[in-house]
């Protein structure tokens, strides 16, 4: 049909050359989840101490503070944080499960 083979090795084959083509893609997409994954890492510790607002989780975290809310918004908007009390300008944010272990200490 296409020149490939047919079967299983066909598959096989394509597969390889797709990967082999692809590789640079997929490091750098692979780069790009290893950096994010640390980043969210790294916010949740802050936010497990305690609630903090989004220029105090950037400063202790060094990460950018738009990226920062980038990433609290994608957290609030999938039940991983919570929304808390405003501080000024800013919103304190709290890891979801973290007010029933304060009501409880």
């Amino acid at each position: 049909m296409n020149g490939m083979g047919s079967g299983k090795e066909g598959l096989k084959e394509a597969m390889k050359r797709l990967r082999k083509e692809r590789k640079e893609m997929i490091a750098a997409a692979a780069a790009k989840v290893k950096a994010q994954n640390k980043a969210v890492r790294a916010i949740m510790e802050q936010l497990r101490e305690g609630p903090r607002t989004v220029p105090e989780i950037a400063d202790a975290s060094g990460i950018p503070t738009d990226q920062v809310l980038w990433y609290l918004a994608s957290l609030k908007k999938y039940g991983k944080v919570l929304e808390g009390e405003k501080d000024g300008s800013y919103f304190r944010y709290q890891a979801a499960g973290a007010e029933e272990e304060q009501a409880a200490g």
